[in-house]
């Protein structure tokens, strides 16, 4: 019987993280493929939840990449930044289900986790702020736990845009499916603007150098602790 992506991803992930295991502190990992999680259908187009989805489509503009279907889960854009080739893709398999379409493109580029940067929002950081990460926790992000369940591994790169933290009289699900308010508006946009600029670095600089400079607050100067 033919295994699940997800399935088949797992054991080659595992294979590869037990022989590599003393090389890849020496390994430059290379971001390759760009993730933006969200829901599709215009009707979350602007919510919270859709961060990492409005990020990776400005990347798409910017790049003069048209994202198509793949007859599949997602959507997909490839061009290069800087004279490196990257994979955009854009799940449409809902937030909680996100790891479906991650396993999937993986098996099917023949890739592993390492080359992932999965763009996603984040209620636990204020609004604005942006942290990159190289691996963790879901955070309780649906869409992360998902990928995580669905790779078996939380190993690979993420890019979090605070959205804030809901107020206590409202549930976290329906929070994140809120649009931002007028005062919140100008600083979301102005952090997805920068977020777009912190994914380039990644693909150009590497991870090392986006953590050491955007693990801040858009508007302040000098990073933070992470």
């Amino acid at each position: 019987m033919p295994q699940s992506p997800a399935r088949s991803l797992k054991r080659r992930v595992s294979s590869r993280l037990t022989t590599n295991s003393c090389e890849k502190r020496a390994i430059r990992i290379v971001v390759r493929i760009i993730v933006g999680l969200g829901n599709p259908g215009d009707e979350y187009g602007r919510t919270r939840h859709n961060s990492g989805f409005r990020v990776v489509r400005m990347l798409a503009q910017e790049m003069g990449v048209r994202m198509r279907s793949s007859g599949g889960d997602y959507l997909v854009g490839e061009g290069n930044i800087s004279g490196r080739d990257v994979l955009l893709v854009l799940p449409l398999t809902y937030m909680n289900r996100s790891g479906l379409a991650v396993a999937h493109i993986l098996e099917e580029r023949g890739e592993s986790p390492d080359v992932l940067l999965v763009v996603c929002d984040d209620v636990n950081m204020p609004l604005g702020w942006l942290r990159v990460r190289r691996k963790g926790g879901d955070g309780g992000n649906r869409g992360l736990e998902s990928i995580i369940q669905a790779l078996g591994t939380e190993a690979f790169a993420r890019l979090r845009l605070g959205v804030g933290e809901p107020p206590d009289d409202l549930d976290l699900a329906d929070y994140v499916l809120r649009e931002f308010n007028e005062d919140e508006t100008p600083v979301a946009e102005v952090m997805e603007t920068e977020a777009r600029g912190v994914a380039r670095t990644v693909v150009v600089d590497g991870l090392d150098r986006a953590m050491n400079t955007y693990n801040k607050r858009v508007g302040f100067d000098g990073p933070t602790a992470a």
